[in-house]
């Protein structure tokens, strides 16, 4: 049974993993608590902390439309640091930056490297999407980064002999993400199409022609995982793990967690009818084609302080070329590596095709774009290709990152003239 190749030190990567978290934290909490007052959905998601915070939970509940654990951490949060900017928005920079570490570890093990993998990480922070929902008391980052430290849990251990522990971890993790935003099952049921994939070719005895150590697909994989384990690892623990946030909330009473669970199904699959000004379509979401004014103040007569989820061009737009050339890897060469990066890209963005749902925001994307810095670091790395282009190409999107974050930081701002240059295309204003 073929292994795949050992992860480069793993203390040197548990050192470069802590680096990372901190450097990323400790960007993220620069201007945080500008502006001191709501952006955008915090007015629906601080009040709802708060009520957790009082000795009698008032009712009717607020924001029961999703799952609480991301509610809660921004309660623990607003208990530790106070009811203000810096309470609301603390936890979601430890988030963002988990994210960003999670990225390095998928890259450790895709690419079995230090510089690709930090240069991923690297090229996922530079990507204006997570920056911006990072320094935000919404949702969204809690289920990213759960979620991408599973799918790193997960990529660990797709090559191993015996992934039930990896498998076992990322179940968990995948129950926390789901327990904050219900968006957070879409990798796990990416983990479960895939298991089940496998399985069923196994069963069928399914052989290659010209088997390659890099095949995705091997019908010796997983030996000793059985069916047991696979029900355990995507199934029970995920249930587990996500219920446990609804203990502090409903204690163990079964009929409040059944109901809470109606309400938020119903709420969820409920097809929006009203329009909302910034509401777009998934299609159009790699494409950057309308995006998601958070703030927007004019401050004096000639200046604003502006949030505009957005994004970084020289990031999303080379990332859906590179993910032409990865499709092309797994389908063609039936790359392992190209395989898991398409898979965890693709399946978190389109399950939202699948959704009755009309009502859509750019944000949603942001698992799956934080995934495509993965596809690029896969493509500038190619053999034949000189190694110093990833790193120029690092250096572009942070050229970029730079030019874009006087509309992604109110605590910078720019001139009226200069927030107009920075609006490309009239379906961005």
């Amino acid at each position: 049974m073929l292994e795949s190749p050992a992860v480069p030190g793993v203390s040197r990567s548990a050192v470069i993993a802590v680096a990372i978290f901190l450097v990323a934290h400790l960007a993220l909490l620069i201007g945080l608590t500008t502006p001191e007052k709501f952006v955008f959905d915090e007015v629906h998601y601080v009040p709802a902390a708060r009520q957790m915070l009082a000795p009698v939970m008032s009712q009717p509940m607020l924001n029961p439309m999703h799952p609480p654990l991301a509610k809660e951490l921004i309660a623990a949060s607003i208990a530790t640091f106070g009811d203000n900017a810096l309470g609301w928005r603390y936890p979601a920079t430890l988030f963002g930056a988990l994210a960003i570490v999670a990225i390095y570890l998928c890259g450790l093990a895709l690419f079995s490297a230090q510089g690709p993998a930090i240069a991923a990480a690297l090229i996922a922070g530079l990507n204006q999407m997570l920056y911006v929902q990072a320094r935000i008391a919404m949702l969204d980052i809690f289920a990213l980064g759960f979620g991408l430290l599973a799918t790193a849990a997960f990529m660990h251990g797709f090559r191993r002999e015996r992934p039930q522990a990896m498998f076992a971890f990322a179940g968990c993790l995948f129950g926390c993400a789901a327990a904050c935003k219900w968006s957070g099952l879409f990798p796990l049921g990416v983990c479960i199409v895939i298991v089940a994939v496998i399985r069923l070719m196994q069963g069928w005895r399914t052989l290659f022609a010209d088997p390659k150590p890099d095949d995705w697909y091997r019908p010796e994989l997983w030996p000793s995982l059985k069916l047991h384990h696979i029900a355990l690892c995507f199934a029970v623990l995920p249930t587990v793990a996500y219920l446990a946030a609804f203990v502090p909330l409903y204690g163990l009473s079964l009929p409040d967690l059944i109901e809470a669970q109606r309400r938020i199904f119903a709420d969820n699959t409920t097809t929006a009818i009203a329009g909302h000004t910034y509401m777009s379509a998934w299609p159009s979401w790699p494409l950057l084609a309308r995006p998601v004014w958070f703030l927007f103040d004019k401050t004096t007569e000639d200046h604003v302080a502006a949030i505009v989820f957005l994004g970084n061009p020289l990031v999303a737009w080379p990332a859906l070329l590179a993910l032409v050339v990865v499709l092309r890897d797994f389908i063609v060469a039936r790359r392992w590596d190209a395989f898991l990066i398409a898979a965890f890209y693709f399946g978190p963005w389109l399950a939202w095709a699948l959704l009755p749902r009309t009502l859509g925001f750019i944000y949603y994307y942001l698992p799956a774009a934080t995934a495509a810095s993965l596809a690029l670091v896969y493509v500038l790395r190619r053999e034949g290709l000189p190694r110093w282009l990833l790193w120029a190409y690092v250096g572009v999107a942070a050229a970029a990152f730079a030019i874009m974050l006087p509309i992604s930081a109110a605590f910078i701002g720019t001139s009226m003239k200069g927030f107009n240059r920075l609006m490309l295309f009239q379906s961005w204003i």
